[in-house]
């Protein structure tokens, strides 16, 4: 019977290990659409406030449109490619049978993954953030059950949290779409509309990509930081995992505020009410760090039983504690990068968020990992510390560059309202 326990355990510390260490590269895949997408909201939100109905459905089909063809693409290279990345970060032996097969069925899911981040983006953009926040929670209850049917009622193991996440992402794209369906606003999808346009698109492109470069180039080189994490075994690479997904939890409210202030700012920009819009990051900030200090208090109390919760084993507990006590505390660094990098983005300005964050998350920290990895100390808490060092850095250089930012109106919202008067067919319409 103890032999037998220890068995179940082992193998469920592996089982963890292995989807952790495919966060690194499926962040890259998120992280890229994520990014891109920004561009479409940002539009959308000034056209939205600057009352241009057809700049809102121009962006709007655009956008969803781009969604599906980039959806098809990052399926087939992260189904043919991501078992080869996984074999460049190191990914132990004993995980990677199970790692390859949860990033294949992961993959198949991209497009439903892209279609919700581009929805939800779109009913933000408008001001809508209760319905994309009600389809999540009911993708993540639909998550859980799926999990306990799959993995302990069928014995399914990794390959049943796979379909599980696929499943019920699936179901919030779906979600997401009817609603834009089936809108009467200025926000409804009609399939005969769907088109990249190529204007709409270029705009798009202008403003998302460089924030789909940082994300993803950020998560890229997280890949880095995760194959440091794999050289130290399964049970630190577990206890890596559960720290990875409380720190996720308590990023979301900084982050959703940081994507409501984009929202907010591109929306008074679109009508230029700057004052307002200066205002809203303030208060957004704000309630960023109120927010998070409240959060971090009981992590740092109860940090071995929130990583029991993921896994038991003692050493896991261990890792995953310590870390979660070394890093949580420097989580209010990251409300000034995040909240006013949106801010910025709100006003068009996504190109100094992304060399910010580029050199703070991939140059400044890769240089500290290697020193530190090859000079100083090759254990766990002075590498997992390159996170917080590089947010403190990216939070000094965000700040300075904000005091001294021009927020106004979108150039690229100016120039399709001024193209559009020129041809005599006013794009200022009733919203």
């Amino acid at each position: 019977s103890a032999a037998s326990d220890v068995y179940k355990r082992q193998v469920g510390t592996r089982a963890l290990a292995a989807v952790g260490s495919t966060s690194a590269l499926l962040n890259l895949m998120n992280g890229f659409f994520i990014g891109l997408s920004t561009g479409a909201t940002v539009l959308l939100s000034q056209f939205y406030g600057a009352k241009s109905k057809q700049g809102v459905q121009d962006t709007l089909h655009t956008g969803v449109a781009l969604s599906l063809v980039l959806g098809a693409v990052v399926m087939t290279l992260g189904y043919s490619l991501g078992p080869k990345i996984l074999g460049l970060m190191n990914t132990p032996e004993s995980c990677m049978d199970d790692a390859v097969l949860y990033i294949k069925i992961y993959f198949a899911g991209a497009i439903a993954s892209m279609l919700y981040n581009m929805g939800a983006g779109i009913l933000r953009a408008v001001g809508d953030s209760k319905r994309p926040f009600y389809f999540l929670v009911v993708s993540a209850v639909l998550n859980i059950i799926l999990d306990l049917v799959f993995v302990l009622s069928l014995g399914m193991g990794v390959e049943g949290v796979a379909y599980a996440t696929i499943i019920s992402q699936g179901v919030s794209a779906m979600l997401t779409m009817i609603t834009l369906f089936r809108t009467d606003s200025c926000i409804k999808v009609e399939l005969k509309y769907l088109k990249l346009d190529k204007e709409m698109l270029a705009k798009i492109v202008r403003v998302g990509i460089p924030a789909a470069i940082q994300m993803a180039i950020t998560a890229f080189s997280n890949v880095f930081v995760q194959s440091y994490v794999n050289h130290f075994g399964a049970d630190c690479m577990s206890g890596w995992t559960a720290y990875s997904k409380i720190d996720q939890l308590l990023f979301l409210p900084m982050q959703s505020l940081a994507l409501a202030s984009t929202t907010f700012v591109g929306q008074n920009l679109g009508i230029d009410q700057v004052a307002r819009a200066k205002k809203g990051a303030r208060t957004a900030f704000i309630m960023s760090v109120v927010a998070t200090v409240i959060l971090t208090i009981p992590l740092l109390i109860f940090a071995p039983q929130l990583v029991s919760f993921f896994n038991g084993k003692a050493e896991v507990v261990a890792y995953g504690s310590m870390l979660l006590r070394y890093c949580s505390p420097f989580y209010v660094f990251c409300c000034v990068n995040q909240v006013y990098s949106g801010v910025l983005r709100g006003a068009g300005n996504s190109r100094a968020p992304m060399i910010i964050m580029l050199s703070s998350f991939v140059v400044f920290r890769q240089i500290y990992l290697f020193i530190m990895a090859n000079f100083i100390s090759n254990t766990i808490i002075p590498i997992a510390l390159g996170y917080p060092a590089g947010w403190l850095v990216c939070s000094t250089l965000t700040l300075l560059y904000y005091r001294h930012a021009d927020l106004s109106k979108s150039r690229l919202v100016e120039d399709a309202e001024k193209k559009a008067e020129a041809s005599g067919k006013s794009r200022i319409k009733a919203v």
